[in-house]
């Protein structure tokens, strides 16, 4: 068995993957996969298990953002599509389309900006209130669960460390 940068046997994927480039191009040097290719790897597991959670509740991925963001802002609980397009990272033809769908489906509607005649506010019906709810429920369940073996410390100190690593990619 190929042995890590450590010496010991490879403990998951991210392990056997360096090691091999190791073998391969000792020239290199490989430790950012350490931690990128599992951030990577973590990152398509939360995916999976982000997109079953809001399946069971009947909504994609994109679905359950819009409807977060409108529901972080508090009752009356609504933005303007500017607000959502700075939110969701999303163009603005994208978030029309979007905003488009879930009025069809009778989880958002347009509403008159009280303080600009021209302007639409997007606002959460009943329903997408109760879908949101009941889907964030569910996901923290979920994401409870991928976190559950790890003590509290290590939770709060992972927590920081990425922060930190968040911290560059935001201030770009």
């Amino acid at each position: 068995m190929a042995e890590t940068g450590t010496g010991g046997p490879p403990r998951d994927e991210v392990d056997r993957i360096v090691a091999a480039w190791q073998r391969e191009r000792p020239d290199l040097d490989v430790r950012p996969l350490t931690v990128l290719s599992r951030v990577s790897r973590l990152a398509r597991h939360l995916d999976l298990a982000r997109r079953g959670a809001f399946a069971r509740h009947g909504l994609e991925t994109w679905e359950f953002d819009v409807l977060a963001a409108l529901r972080r802002a508090g009752e009356p609980y609504r933005l303007s599509p500017g607000a959502l397009l700075t939110q969701t990272l999303v163009t603005s033809g994208t978030m029309t389309n979007r905003i488009d769908r879930l009025a069809e489906h009778g989880l958002v509607e347009r509403r008159p900006s009280p303080d600009d005649r021209r302007g639409v506010l997007v606002q959460l019906t009943p329903a997408g209130l109760r879908r949101v709810d009941e889907a964030f429920a569910d996901l923290l369940d979920v994401e409870r669960h991928l976190v559950g073996d790890l003590p509290e410390a290590d939770r709060e100190r992972l927590a920081e460390l990425l922060r930190d690593v968040l911290t560059l990619f935001d201030a770009t």
